[in-house]
């Protein structure tokens, strides 16, 4: 019995798709080709994976126990072969990250080109998400990294990487929009807060910061992403509290956006990078944190002189 790691990769990528063609499209394989590898590994094993219909390709019992060994075996050896050719550049040539989604959309391009520049043969695939979502992905070999909000897990390694100020929008006819400067919490007192939904700790955050100014945070309104907030606000909804990634990205895409920073301590967003304390990559996720921390700063340089951030 001797299953080989290509075998591994398609079982895991047939569960991942729940179907073969896709998993072969993803894996620019031909489909005939992944169904008889992965026939070749149930005849060794002695037990189906899959169970197939004309529609869709669910795991078996057997196959729901073995996938995540198979995910946590295929991840050693990314880690292997990253530790072998380290003398190629960061992580050997891939490293898988999850980021939350102002973080994918507003930070990750810049910071692609870069690391593209430095060290060209690594290839990032990335995947956005809260954090808390990002961290079971972690845990359970799905992801190699992620970069989202801060957390104590025992487990994880993390580095700081920075604090995102937070701004705030609102209708083009409400007072708050009648200026650019940035607003104390007394501006806020009494007023509906919009913020994402529970799952991201940004949300935690808008509930403390509206405690502070006399605020409350509208539960009737609540985003699944920053485009939906900031919409609700637009429509007069309330005041969307947004971090500044997005927020002068936005300003800059968009003049007629009007955008003001919170001026409080409490109006930060804190962003880490945290990878499993077990592997061995501890030197090029330190070598990453740099890197993603000078790119931070070289947009904060660029925004400064326009916004005051």
């Amino acid at each position: 019995m001797r299953p080989t790691l290509r075998q591994l990769q398609y079982f895991v990528a047939v569960a991942d798709y729940n179907a073969f063609g896709a998993a072969a499209h993803a894996l620019a394989v031909s489909q005939p080709s992944l169904s008889k590898q992965l026939a070749i590994m149930e005849e060794e094993l002695g037990s189906a994976l899959f169970e197939r219909t004309s529609r869709r390709v669910t795991l078996t019992p057997l196959g729901r126990l073995l996938l995540d060994r198979a995910r946590v075996i295929l991840k050693e050896m990314r880690e292997f072969r990253a530790i072998a050719k380290g003398s190629i550049g960061l992580f050997g040539d891939r490293l898988s990250i999850g980021v939350l989604p102002s973080i994918g959309a507003y930070f990750m391009p810049i910071a692609n080109r870069r690391l593209h520049q430095l060290f060209p043969d690594l290839r990032l695939v990335v995947q956005e998400g809260a954090t808390v979502q990002l961290l079971e992905l972690l845990h359970a070999g799905k992801v190699d990294a992620v970069i989202g909000t801060p957390h104590g897990a025992p487990e994880l390694q993390s580095i700081p990487l920075f604090a995102e100020t937070l701004w705030i929008c609102a209708a083009s006819d409400d007072p708050l929009s009648r200026e650019t400067t940035p607003v104390t919490t007394a501006d806020l007192k009494g007023r509906p807060l919009l913020a994402l939904s529970p799952e991201f700790k940004l949300a935690d955050v808008v509930e403390r910061l509206a405690a502070e100014a006399g605020a409350y945070v509208s539960h009737d309104y609540q985003g699944g992403s920053l485009d939906a907030v900031r919409q609700m606000a637009v429509m007069g909804a309330g005041v969307a509290v947004l971090p500044s990634l997005y927020a002068l990205a936005e300003a800059v895409r968009d003049p007629e956006f009007v955008v003001r920073r919170i001026d409080h301590p409490l109006a930060v967003h804190e962003i880490a990078l945290h990878w499993r304390r077990a592997s061995p990559l501890r030197a090029d996720f330190e070598q990453l944190a740099a890197q993603l921390i000078e790119v931070k700063q070289e947009i904060r340089q660029a925004r400064a002189e326009q916004f005051g951030s």
